[in-house]
């Protein structure tokens, strides 16, 4: 019988499953820019086109999201993983090909988005629910601190290069990186070689409203796990009207450039670099609930912050000689906030959940919750484009950001606050006592 391992250098499989991660978070992070900036710049879209190819996105969380979790929970994951990250490559590379022939337009941005999207929503919750495979529950805290912190990496240095390809390039054709980021992370997938359970039921079409039933109500009554799903969808809606109204505040306000706003977006991936290092150390320290909560009154603060550059800081004599001037920087230190916060929350956010959900609910935990955060996005982010365009982009990113510090402040009275990695279950579900350490 194999040990279980001691280090996450020791978990099989799992260096390659993070190289994965990190390659195609790198190119991520290029299209993130580099889509928007294609909105804004190239299709001389608005504020509410940014939202709707946003939204778009995670349309088919709402779709068919919960479904997914099933599907995940009845099939071997690695399989899922290479194929949607080999479909969301062909779905990526047929942007700067509609672009060479003259097609492209936001109705087929909309489009291969909802495509890349389908894709994400299997590859996502099946990712998530595979590191517990690879990494016993006792590691899973530093595993996804890991994660996070090449994320941060890619993070810091994948929008400062999407400006420059961008700006040298073109955006349509700066969205190839991802594409071939994607196709890298599959070949690293397909040669992991750990072996995998049978699926324990057949695809069959009966059970399968009570298996989403299972999921829902694993989540939504468990003491914790409830008052952290619900602030977290809440976050979701906030982060999606401040996402729809950043590039064009940032472009038509600030009077960034690609390359500039590139760089000011890098802050935030240094900051989530810090988080992401801290994170265990805070979450032993303070418990898991409590860095979640303070990360989300933070990330409140920054998205304020960055809304009050134009009026704290108007442009000074140095402004336009690089793309900004003084303005930027203040955007610059609320990315760098915002990356800080985020870092530090996500590791003992993911820990806390897997910790929490024994493994045959894996998948639904995972696809039930990211499903319902991603369909706050698809409702959300067109109306805070449309609020953004009525109301300004500065005053709409200052409502996100005021309202997520007032999401953080309820959860203070919630089980969340109390939270902390060990409790009640290990992720093959045996029971613990509150507070003791997963065995």
């Amino acid at each position: 019988m194999t040990s279980a391992p001691e280090t996450l250098r020791e978990a099989r499989g799992f260096a390659r499953l993070w190289t994965a991660s990190t390659t195609s978070a790198f190119g991520s992070y290029v299209t993130i820019l580099a889509v928007q900036v294609l909105v804004v710049d190239v299709l001389a879209g608005n504020a509410f086109d940014v939202g709707l190819v946003n939204a778009a996105r995670w349309l088919p969380y709402l779709l068919f999201g919960l479904l997914v979790g099933v599907l995940v929970d009845r099939m071997r994951r690695r399989p899922l993983l290479v194929a949607t990250d080999l479909l969301s490559a062909i779905a990526l590379a047929a942007i700067p090909v509609l672009s060479a022939l003259g097609h492209l337009n936001v109705a087929w941005l909309i489009g291969l988005m909802i495509v890349f999207g389908s894709c994400r929503v299997v590859g996502d919750a099946a990712f998530q629910s595979y590191v517990p495979r690879l990494v016993p529950a006792r590691l899973l805290g530093p595993a996804h601190a890991r994660i996070d912190q090449s994320d941060a990496v890619a993070q810091a240095s994948g929008p400062a290069l999407a400006g420059a390809l961008v700006s040298w390039l073109g955006a349509p054709v700066a969205v190839l990186v991802d594409a071939v980021s994607y196709l890298v992370s599959a070949v690293l997938i397909a040669t992991v070689r750990v072996v995998e359970e049978a699926p324990r039921t057949a695809l069959r079409a009966r059970g399968i409203g009570r298996e989403i039933g299972e999921g829902l109500r694993w989540i939504y009554r468990h003491p914790t796990l409830r008052p952290l799903t619900i602030s977290t969808h809440l976050w979701f809606v906030c982060s999606a009207v401040a996402g729809a109204v950043m590039t064009p505040f940032a472009l038509r306000t600030l009077h960034l450039s690609a390359a500039t706003l590139g760089l000011a977006l890098a802050a935030a991936g240094v900051g989530a670099l810090v988080g992401a290092s801290l994170a265990v150390g805070l979450g032993e320290r303070l418990g898991a609930g409590r860095v979640v909560i303070a990360a989300r009154v933070g990330t409140g603060l920054a998205w304020v912050l960055m809304a009050a550059a134009p009026l704290a800081l108007p442009d000074g004599p140095t402004a336009g000689s690089w793309g900004g001037g003084a303005p930027w920087v203040v955007f610059a230190l609320g990315q760098l906030l915002l990356g800080l916060c985020m870092g530090s929350e996500n590791a003992n956010e993911m820990a806390y959940q897997q910790t929490a959900t024994p493994d045959r609910l894996q998948g639904r935990m995972a696809a039930t919750k990211r499903s319902i955060n991603r369909a706050m996005i698809v409702v959300a982010a067109p109306l805070g484009g449309l609020l953004g365009d009525a109301a300004g982009f500065g005053t709409a990113l200052a409502l996100a950001g005021a309202a997520l510090v007032l999401v953080a402040v309820v959860s203070l009275g919630t089980g969340l606050r109390g939270a902390r990695l060990g409790d009640e279950y290990t992720s093959r579900g045996e029971a613990l006592s509150p507070g003791a350490p997963p065995r």
